[in-house]
């Protein structure tokens, strides 16, 4: 897939994340411009990824082509206007336990579609988590890789960094940004990720500090809710969970390792 020139005047900067920068082109799409250290197979597959589940009629911007800028690939998306879960939740802290139940919602909805084929399996992303991780002990590699050997190859759409940034509050309801790391798979295994995000993530260092003290007093109560929803809407045992555990810890030391080195490793945390 050859990226094509630009031929666009780029508007001003619409968000800032770990991996990318997203660009207003026009008044109606925006341009997701990579740093320069991401792969281009990277790349290819967000925009692929997206392409098919908009197809599927799940709630995703609407992707148009791949270009290149200034020697950075950059995906052209339809321009999404909202205002991201976290932050429509932090400005209206009563509606946290709502917010939750709402992302628990919508995350079944996601799982109960199933995945089109060209999506790269869960298992594979899992495999590459482990040997990146380059501070996992002997223990904790060898119960990752024991924790790999039990999972289930399932079928659904998972979206592997699902969490409140990355879902887009609209006046035409939620859309589900960020799809680097999307795959086809064993939904358990996406909400012990989603689980594992709330709970860990790193809160960026420029957010103003009773934004910081909102998302830490927050995390332990939209887990708590968003885990009893999830299991009411889609039955299943919640201690299940437990069993991910090791590979949680894999794909946070894959993170570490990505952000020491700026090299191109499926990153679990980006927010």
């Amino acid at each position: 897939m050859k990226p094509q020139p630009t031929k666009f005047v780029l508007g001003g900067l619409v968000a800032r994340g770990l991996t990318s920068e997203v660009y207003a082109l026009g008044s109606d799409r925006v341009v997701k411009l990579y740093l320069p250290w991401m792969r281009r197979s990277k790349v290819e597959h967000e925009f692929s990824v997206t392409r098919a589940l908009h197809a599927a009629g799940l709630p995703v911007p609407k992707p148009f082509e791949i270009l290149e800028i200034d020697d950075r690939l950059g995906i052209v998306l339809e321009r999404i206007n909202g205002i991201s879960m976290l932050r429509h939740t932090i400005k209206r802290p009563w509606r946290l336990i709502q917010a939750a139940r709402e992302l628990a919602g919508l995350h079944a909805k996601l799982h109960a579609q199933s995945a089109p084929e060209n999506l790269p399996t869960q298992r594979a992303q899992i495999e590459k988590w482990i040997a990146s991780g380059t501070d996992l002990t002997a223990a904790e590699s060898t119960a990752a890789a024991r924790a790999l050997e039990k999972i289930r190859d399932g079928d659904a759409v998972c979206h592997g960094d699902f969490h409140p940034e990355n879902v887009l509050i609209t006046s035409n309801g939620p859309v589900i940004i960020d799809w680097t790391t999307g795959t086809r798979g064993d939904p358990i295994g996406d909400v012990a990720r989603t689980v594992s995000l709330i709970r860990r993530a790193e809160i960026p260092a420029d957010w103003p500090i009773h934004v910081k003290t909102m998302v830490m007093i927050s995390r332990h109560f939209l887990v708590r809710f968003y885990i009893r929803r999830y299991f009411q809407i889609r039955p299943s045992r919640a201690e299940e969970l437990d069993g991910w555990e090791p590979i949680q810890r894999a794909a946070i030391s894959a993170w570490r390792a990505r952000m020491d080195s700026r090299s191109d490793i499926d990153s679990p945390i980006d927010f």
